[in-house]
């Protein structure tokens, strides 16, 4: 009883532990999540950028859109201080600061807890990027430019944070976004859009603010440097000037104080003691990038955590791809979608085309599946100056693809065309072995053989099959004449005989067996004299015996090689028949009058 009564209190406080433990565990996870994480590492030779497990760990628990705002610039430039800034965090709690000539941060990191901002109505989880200072020892220009390339096609704002001044190779570092710019920009009126582009903030941190604006600061460094000379360097540089206008729209400058002449104790400092025009105009930045979040658009639509994370491979791997990271490889990666669509649209009009078909006009299916393919590429491609290779690529595998369909219809072609080819060499063999051999009946089976073959047999196989079909019926033709005439000539001997037989036993003619002696001798002398047997059917003089020999043996109404035995058995019981009765009723004497002596109608008494 007393462990009963106990009992609903102990599962309450189980209870309640197991619900302390879960927040626990949840205020932990939620606390691990309060730091930076890299996202990407460079590789062991410092050339290429590689991903980091933890940091994407991290961003793929996102569910909402995703902004990015990252910051660039040269190493010990201020920019993980310039981010913790931002995010209103302490130098021990956020991105960590450097005070040594060497860079602090490798690669790309992120702010593992994102900020919420309502943007029209939707809640964005922005994203803070703190990357690898440029210029910095023991680093090639290649990894800087990945750095940059890849910062530029991730974020929503991108802050290029400038020391001082504008240097011209700060200018240069831009070729790469004016690249993307040209490429990609144009496309938003599209229906598929590649990214939006990165909103540019020049952030140039000085010391006086007197004198020019930072906006004339700006203007008057992307002016044209003249070139007299004709300088290649500075015609690239120049072209990159021009490019910008590209992103005027999409540009905004911004002056930033330095918060106190100790640079190297920034981070010991508190708020008050640093110098009151810049913590305002920290304010104001502050409202400017809130102002320039969008959330990251990727082909026609918002990208959460786990969208975001397959975004950045399938960029790192195309940055990676060349020596040197280039806009046409960025472009590849988003037509390959585009491409596939393409091509599955002309597999699905090819395959309307019911195989076999002859050349022209599997050709002409090619071409307006070609056509409709390269008209949707040329509606939602990507790229202006790059997509030539991406266009390359889908001639390359729509021709592929036709090779296919065309090995598959010449194997189609020869099976149909081996199919009829073999019926008509079945049908012309059944025709060598008629038991009543007829050159009609061998015509009307040749002739409608080659009909069939000439409509059935089609595509590219049918001229081999035509060959072989036009040697195979001039044999059978051939062959078939040869065993016409010697059967033809073995048929006339026996009905000859026949007609002995029956002139002399059954009916009693004798006119009819002179006569039918006097052909089988004719066939036995002089056909063997002077012809052969082959020449019976081209000899004139037998025309009339040929055609009243088919005539008999074959018509479209009555086929008497099929019909012979019926018919025989039916003639032979009627004669047999006949004969019975007219023997009983003298029906045979009035027939035979050659066989009806007057000795044997004599009315002499016998003498015996």
């Amino acid at each position: 009883m007393g462990w009963r009564a106990r009992a609903p209190a102990v599962l309450a406080a189980a209870a309640a532990l197991w619900l302390l433990a879960a927040a626990a565990a949840g205020d932990a996870d939620a606390g691990d999540l309060e730091r930076a994480f890299p996202i990407v590492e460079p590789d062991y030779g410092h050339t290429k950028l590689r991903l980091a497990k933890e940091g994407l760990e991290a961003i793929q628990r996102i569910k909402t859109p995703i902004a990015a705002v990252s910051v660039i610039g040269p190493y010990r430039s201020g920019k993980s201080f310039l981010l913790n800034q931002l995010l209103s965090l302490s130098c021990d709690k956020g991105f960590g600061v450097g005070h040594m000539r060497d860079t602090k941060t490798k690669g790309i990191w992120v702010w593992g807890t994102p900020i919420e901002v309502d943007i029209d109505g939707s809640v964005v989880s922005v994203l803070y990027l703190d990357t690898e200072g440029f210029e910095s020892v023991g680093k090639s220009n290649i990894y800087d430019d990945r750095i940059f390339a890849l910062a530029t096609v991730l974020s929503s704002v991108l802050i290029y944070n400038l020391p001082e001044t504008i240097r011209e190779a700060d200018i240069s570092r831009l070729s790469f976004a004016v690249e993307i710019a040209e490429e990609f920009y144009g496309r938003v009126k599209g229906q598929d859009v590649a990214f939006e582009p990165a909103k540019l903030l020049w952030l140039i941190q000085r010391d006086f603010l007197q004198g020019k604006s930072v906006q004339q600061m700006v203007d008057e460094a992307l002016q044209q440097v003249p070139n007299n000379n004709g300088d290649k360097y500075i015609d690239e540089i120049n072209q990159i000037r021009d490019s910008l206008a590209v992103m005027g729209d999409n540009s905004t400058a911004f002056s930033l104080p330095q918060p106190h002449l100790q640079r190297t104790q920034l981070c010991d400092l508190d708020d008050q003691e640093l110098d009151p025009l810049y913590l305002e105009r920290r304010d104001q930045l502050k409202k400017i990038v809130s102002s320039m979040i969008k959330p990251k658009v990727v082909q026609g639509r918002t990208l959460n955590g786990t969208e975001f994370v397959s975004f950045l491979g399938q960029i790192l791997e195309a940055l990676n791809k060349g020596e040197i990271p280039s806009t046409g490889s960025l472009v590849e990666v988003f037509n390959k979608a585009i491409v596939e669509r393409c091509l599955k649209l002309y597999n699905e009009r090819m395959g309307r085309a019911g195989l076999p078909l002859s050349m022209d006009k599997l050709q002409q299916f090619h071409d307006l599946a070609k056509d409709e393919a390269r008209s949707l590429f040329d509606k939602q491609h990507f790229g202006k100056h790059h997509a030539a290779q991406s266009t390359s690529k889908l001639d390359e595998e729509i021709k592929k693809v036709f090779r296919n369909f065309g090995q598959a219809n010449e194997y189609q072609s020869s099976k149909l065309c081996e199919a009829r080819f073999s019926e008509c060499e079945d049908k012309m063999e059944h025709l060598q072995v008629l038991k009543l051999p007829s050159m009609a009946k061998f015509d009307a089976g040749f002739l409608l053989c080659n009909q069939s073959f000439e409509m059935d047999c089609v595509g590219p196989a049918k001229e081999i099959y035509q060959r072989r079909m036009s040697k195979m019926l001039a044999r059978s033709r051939a062959l078939f004449i040869k065993e016409y005439n010697n059967k033809l000539f073995n048929w006339l001997v026996i009905f000859s005989l026949v007609m002995v037989v029956i002139g002399r036993f059954v009916v009693k003619f004798f006119l009819l067996e002179i006569a039918a002696w006097v052909m089988f001798a004719f066939l036995e002398t002089y056909t063997r004299l002077f012809w052969s047997s082959e020449s019976l059917y081209y000899n004139p003089v037998w025309h009339v015996v040929v055609s009243t020999w088919e005539t008999i043996v074959y018509s479209p109404i009555l086929d008497l090689d099929r019909w012979a035995i019926p018919i025989l058995v039916v003639l032979s019981f009627l004669a047999i028949y006949w004969r019975c009765l007219g023997g009983r009723k003298g029906i045979a004497r009035s027939l035979l009058p050659l066989y009806n002596g007057s000795y044997r109608s004599s009315n002499r008494p016998r003498t015996d």
